[in-house]
């Protein structure tokens, strides 16, 4: 195993621990004590150049997918018997992996040929949040476009409930329920409206995924241990509608959206976890056109750029939120990666212009 694999894999096995995976992190373990080098699967992976890590090509979360998604297609006898609910001894639960490494070479060298969409509907709490907070201070209706959208579950946060202290946002009675961890500040209980037609609701994925086809390569994703993830990811995937994620660079796609002229409604653009994977030139161009776009903004027709990304922080990421006219900058807070947690501040304070 080459040594950037190894460092990779453990990077992730301590990630996976830090976000209450304990098995995940014990199969990216398991996978660094018998990976075997004579296989295609590791042929690939010793070629592949570039950071294999969480904050790059994945690389050790493709693998975990792929064996979760053979153990749940029943393609993996000997793993399934080690996955959870029970509780295999690491030493079992490393040979079911070399097994399954072995018997299922190529099957795994085609999942891993694209990068990990797990499409998180928990991040919609701050979706939620975010866009009360506007939808309070403007009045208005919102037009949402999301980038790097994956199979675009999170296009829908306004028909998902968040339980907060004083009440629900979102629509009450919702399949998918949001219980984070919610500290300081509470949004606005306000109501959503999204744009009606086409325009509405629109996302951007360089490999947008359908819901109903693919359905099980994101559940695949979620780490199997984590049974709250695997049901509200169920759940939303029988809410969704299709047709809504268009395959494009997303600064292609943004330039073009926000050139097409808006009245009475708010455009919110906006992202989880996706802005670091587009290229550092892409990052420049999808700027550019948010303040081209910025200068057009009126009070009738205001812009803003929530996204909740990773940074430089501790813990979680941070969620931001860009606001024209005026190009005002809002701390929001920060929140854990899944959301399951919220550590809210609200758009009150301005940090900057």
């Amino acid at each position: 195993m080459s040594a950037p694999f190894l460092a990779a894999l453990e990077a992730q096995a301590r990630a996976c621990d830090a976000l209450g995976s304990p098995f995940t992190a014990r199969v990216m373990r398991g996978l660094a004590s018998v990976w075997p080098s004579e296989t295609a699967l590791a042929r690939r992976v010793a070629g592949w150049t570039g950071d294999l890590g969480p904050r790059g090509a994945s690389l050790p979360l493709r693998v975990a997918g792929g064996l979760h998604a053979l153990v749940r297609a029943g393609a993996a006898e000997a793993l399934h018997a080690c996955y959870p609910p029970r509780q295999a001894p690491d030493p079992a639960l490393a040979q079911a992996l070399r097994q399954t490494l072995l018997a299922q070479d190529a099957a795994l060298c085609a999942f891993v040929a694209t990068a990990p969409q797990t499409n998180e509907v928990g991040r919609s709490a701050v979706l939620l949040a975010g866009a009360a907070d506007l939808a309070a201070r403007f009045g208005l209706p919102l037009r949402l476009s999301e980038l790097g959208a994956s199979a675009g579950l999170n296009l829908w946060f306004d028909r998902y409930a968040l339980d907060l202290p004083l009440g629900v946002l979102g629509r009450a009675g919702s399949a998918v329920r949001l219980r984070p961890d919610w500290r300081g500040a509470l949004p606005p209980l306000a109501p959503l409206h999204i744009e009606a037609g086409d325009d509405g609701r629109r996302g951007v994925d360089l490999n947008p995924l359908d819901p109903a086809r693919d359905g099980a390569r994101l559940m695949a994703f979620v780490w199997p241990d984590q049974a709250e993830r695997m049901a509200r990811l169920d759940a939303a995937l029988h809410l969704a509608e299709g047709g809504r994620v268009d395959t494009d660079d997303a600064a292609d796609w943004l330039e073009a959206r926000l050139a097409r002229p808006w009245q009475d409604v708010l455009h919110l653009v906006f992202h989880t976890i996706a802005f670091q994977y587009f290229p550092a030139a892409t990052q420049a161009r999808i700027g550019r056109a948010m303040e081209q776009a910025g200068a057009r903004a009126t009070p009738r027709a205001p812009l803003a750029w929530l996204a909740m990304e990773a940074d430089a922080g501790a813990e979680g990421a941070a969620v931001t939120l860009r606001l024209w006219p005026g190009a005002h900058y809002h701390d929001l807070g920060r929140a854990g990666f899944h959301g399951q947690w919220v550590d809210w501040r609200g758009a009150g304070r301005v940090t900057g212009g």
